[in-house]
């Protein structure tokens, strides 16, 4: 007769509902036979498992600390190891003496998920008296004049250059520069003065001219706005396309999202890099 394993998905269910909610004569009988009379599948170490893995499922993604997480990790490490360094167990017939069912080596992920469910049962109600901001997302990115100043930092490459008002009233008194690296393709615009933009009506729109590329169709660089009582606002570039040689930056009035070209009617800030 040809061994037969034990069905994973069917022992889950059934611990799953003996954790939950019980178990009928019928199902104890059935999870019995499952288990056999294997020392390592006692119902009470695996129900920990089916109910540890239905707390995952079911309770909020919140980020476990890392040392916990790493621990967790290694009990399931030295679990696995231990399943596979031992032998097979058999399970013992109802009936009479006969081929025996062979426990799967899954037993292992079995022992460390109840683990786990002895671990998050101890973490989880110290979670919930945390501050909010210790339970919080991804650390966000520091501010932008950090980012524009570790730019500034990173090397010699970098191209930075005064913006040039022009006449548009929106520029009057405007001051400020930009930075750009061309090996990151990245970069940041400083503006002192430069007039807030309704956002319903208009928005500000830079243009990188390649000197690779042709004149009548620079990058697109982003939109951006200007909020009403600024007086220095940092904008990051947001290029469209690779920038092999920046030779001009524009910045342009358009309406709100921008446009793909320009007609070019209200330029208010320009930085030369170089002529050709």
């Amino acid at each position: 007769m040809n061994a037969t394993f034990l069905d994973d998905n069917t022992l889950a269910d059934l611990l799953v509902q003996l954790e939950t909610e019980g178990l009928t004569d019928a199902g104890r009988r059935e999870l019995d036979e499952l288990l056999g009379e294997s020392p390592e599948a006692r119902p009470d170490a695996l129900a920990g498992a089916a109910a540890a893995l239905t707390l995952a499922i079911r309770l909020p993604a919140d980020p476990m600390p890392a040392a916990l997480r790493e621990k967790i990790a290694q009990q399931g490490r030295a679990e696995v190891a231990r399943a596979a360094a031992s032998k097979v167990v058999p399970l013992a017939s109802r009936a009479e003496p006969a081929p025996r069912k062979a426990v799967p080596s899954s037993f292992g992920w079995y022992a460390a998920a109840a683990s786990l469910l002895l671990a998050v049962t101890a973490w989880w109600p110290r979670l919930a008296d945390q501050p909010a901001d210790v339970v919080s997302g991804p650390t966000p990115l520091p501010p932008v004049a950090e980012q524009r100043a570790a730019l500034l930092a990173s090397g010699e490459t970098l191209v930075r250059k005064d913006w040039t008002a022009t006449e548009d009233a929106a520029a009057a008194g405007l001051t400020g520069d930009v930075v750009w690296d061309p090996g990151t393709q990245t970069g940041y615009m400083r503006f002192t003065n430069l007039a807030p933009n309704d956002v319903t009506q208009q928005q500000y729109q830079l243009w990188i001219f390649d000197g690779t590329r042709d004149d009548r169709y620079p990058v697109d660089g982003g939109v951006f706005d200007i909020p009403a009582g600024a007086t220095e606002v940092i904008v990051p570039i947001r290029a469209r396309l690779p920038v092999r040689d920046a030779a001009l930056f524009a910045v342009t009035v358009e309406p709100p999202g921008g446009v793909v070209v320009s007609s070019r009617e209200r330029i208010v800030a320009l930085a030369q890099v170089a002529t050709s």
